[in-house]
């Protein structure tokens, strides 16, 4: 297929924390405020005045010095973060916005303050204590924390306007990101389509990481690119895969997963699409952190809720995903160390394997990972094997071609 206009512009967006299109936003005189997780509800810092950005780490092998602080067998996301942040990869952003869910996430972000981290004097770090259940009572409970924890102390240091028509403009230019990912993830369900797994991820990735009003340009040329793009004449991949897992923030994962063989068909990860890039909808009589809270808090599919409905709901989400994009197969990712997707992966496969609660069954490769793709022969060879494994099956039950 052709190549995209703007997908080297897109790949060099995603080599630091501070790209240009932040710089940008930075000098227009923009709030940063960085965040670490789905749990946030990232709207709410692309107010005006104000934009999310999803923290990564980027080329970070070896982070030594977050590791004095956090112990070797802490999460490898959250000390790539830390370490980034000691290197001064973050001293742009003007608050930190975190939760209380994930305890070794939490301890990271709380050293931003303990160690004064980023060097501007009305920088400050915020946590959001998140239900671990869905209820309405549980929804009003995460209102009322992202009205505590997000509005006013943005509002006591910065000013910053949360007024319901600051707020519904917000939402209106995320939901029109979300469409644009939504449409493109779409096409992904198709037996030969225009876009790659790899070419998906970068373009997802870059809606974390970029104010959105100066992103939504490059994503509607590109959108439009790709409905008139010519796909391939024949058919590239042996097999349709959909990942699973935790913080796979890296395009070379994906990559290095369809130069397999496989086609990424769905993102089911902490920095995918689904769930994630759902529009917000505003029912009649209802504000608009009404609505916020009440998607954020339902649409999230993180393995720490708790309950049977919850852990069930979770496994079917999964099936049902894998039957409408086409997949024949998972791979389920967790992050060495990662005590919720550590449990997660393994239930899963077994779950999934045995159709335990399911319509059915698929087949399923686990793989626990660095942050980094630091073993990437072995990762190869686990991906090669389950590419020939999905292929064997097709064979055998007669579905080739």
């Amino acid at each position: 297929m052709r190549d995209l206009k703007h997908m080297i512009f897109f790949e060099n967006l995603l080599q630091d924390a501070n790209n240009e299109l932040v710089k940008q936003a930075c000098d227009e005189g923009k709030l940063a405020l960085g965040y670490n997780c789905s749990h946030i509800p990232e709207v709410m810092l692309d107010v005006e005045g104000c934009f999310g950005v999803r923290l990564r780490a980027p080329r970070c092998i070896s982070p030594d010095l977050a590791t004095y602080y956090m112990t070797n067998r802490s999460c490898p996301y959250s000390k790539s973060i830390l370490e980034r942040a000691f290197e001064g990869g973050y001293n742009f952003i003007d608050a930190l916005i975190g939760q209380e869910c994930c305890a070794t996430m939490n301890r990271m972000e709380q050293y931003f303050d303990y160690c004064k981290l980023i060097p501007k004097e009305k920088f400050f770090t915020s946590f959001l204590d998140v239900p671990l259940k869905k209820t309405e009572w549980h929804v009003g409970y995460y209102k009322r924390q992202i009205q505590k924890k997000i509005i006013e102390p943005l509002r006591n240091v910065y000013g910053v306007d949360f007024s319901e028509e600051n707020i519904r403009r917000a939402v209106e230019r995320h939901n029109e990101v979300c469409e644009i990912i939504t449409e493109l993830g779409n096409l992904r369900k198709q037996n030969n389509p225009s876009i790659t797994g790899y070419e998906f991820h970068v373009i997802q990735l870059v809606t974390l990481v970029c104010p959105k009003y100066l992103i939504l340009p490059y994503l509607r040329e590109t959108l439009e690119e790709i409905r008139n793009r010519e796909p391939e004449r024949e058919v590239k991949y042996r097999a349709r895969v959909m990942v699973v897992g935790s913080e796979i923030d890296d395009p070379d994962f994906t990559k290095l997963l369809e130069e397999c063989g496989a086609f990424v068909v769905a993102d089911r990860y902490c920095f995918g699409s689904l769930p994630g890039r759902e529009k917000i909808i505003i029912k009649d009589g209802e504000t608009a952190l009404d609505a916020i809270a009440r998607s954020y808090l339902n649409e999230n599919q993180c393995p720490r809720s708790m309950g049977q409905e919850n852990i069930i709901g979770r496994k079917r989400f999964l099936y049902d995903m894998a039957q409408e994009y086409g997949a024949e197969g998972l791979l389920v990712e967790s992050m060495k160390f990662c005590e919720y997707w550590g449990y997660e992966r393994a239930q899963i496969s077994n779950w999934m394997m045995d159709g335990f609660q399911l319509p059915g069954t698929m087949p399923v490769c686990q793989i626990e990972r660095d942050y980094t793709n630091a073993a990437t022969g072995q990762l190869r060879t686990r991906f090669q094997a389950f590419v020939e494994s999905l292929e064997i099956k097709r064979i055998q039950t007669g579905t080739e071609g």
